[in-house]
């Protein structure tokens, strides 16, 4: 029972995380297709790297809260 409960509060970070990183992917694609200049097509895909790699430490870091015991961010507080 308390390792489903674990799996249940591991789904929701996993689907927004996917979702986010869609997106960002989404963004880079339409940049490459639109008629920019280069440095700006580059400068957009670089953020959206950055802002995906962002999303996976987060979701990577709420794994191993769920994992070590802390259902929410509550109890830091």
């Amino acid at each position: 029972m308390m390792i489903k409960s674990r799996f249940n509060k591991k789904i929701a970070p996993v689907i927004v995380a996917i979702c986010v990183a869609g997106y960002y992917a989404i963004g880079a694609i339409i940049l490459i297709k639109l008629n920019l200049a280069n440095i700006i097509k580059i400068v957009f895909i670089i953020i959206s790297i950055i802002m995906t790699a962002a999303v996976v430490m987060v979701l990577i870091e709420r794994i191993k809260e769920v994992d070590g015991g802390e259902e929410d961010d509550i109890g830091k507080y």
